[in-house]
């Protein structure tokens, strides 16, 4: 028995629904009920029942995407490896910074889904991190899992600055990264 592609209605609702609930995650965190990105969506409940069963199946896929999207982006920088360390970096922390779920994510508290994109973005900045570290920049002792802790620590300080003060706490974070 073949399967049959998905007609191109259902496809547009699946997005509308994945746009929908990436911005309401992010903005609300992963507490924004499944009626609620419906509404959003402009779809009824039944066919955000009929892509994603739970609501973790749709966080997971809103995840993924966002994870995967970083992961493509890591493994194209390949230029100058400390720039692209950095930038790459702050990216990944501004955006972090103004997506709860993101940030969640990076603390590796996302469903299954998630796994392969996490592992792919780990991947891709264990890459940069090396390319970084051959350069003679950054500091030669460090790994990724230690880059996944400062990161994760690094938002946990920008979340706690004020407004006029955002972006201090990862200058200051940066600055420890780099090869003295």
């Amino acid at each position: 028995m073949t399967q049959r592609a998905a007609r191109s209605d259902a496809l547009r609702n699946r997005a509308k629904i994945l746009a929908a609930a990436s911005d309401a995650f992010a903005r609300d965190g992963a507490e924004v009920p499944l009626d609620t990105i419906a509404g959003l969506a402009g779809v009824g409940p039944g066919t955000v029942h009929r892509h994603f069963p739970t609501k973790q199946s749709l966080l997971s896929a809103v995840v993924a995407a966002r994870l995967g999207r970083f992961a493509e982006r890591a493994e194209q920088l390949s230029t100058d490896p400390t720039a692209n360390f950095f930038d790459f970096l702050a990216d990944l922390a501004d955006e972090a910074r103004h997506n709860l779920v993101l940030t969640e994510a990076l603390g590796g508290t996302i469903g299954a889904e998630a796994d392969e994109p996490a592992q792919r973005l780990s991947r891709a900045l264990d890459s940069l991190l090396q390319a970084a570290q051959r350069s003679g920049t950054i500091r030669p002792d460090l790994t990724v899992g230690d880059l996944h802790a400062i990161i994760l620590g690094a938002l946990t300080i920008e979340n706690r600055l004020t407004t006029d003060r955002e972006g201090l706490g990862l200058k200051i974070v940066f600055q420890g990264l780099k090869n003295w």
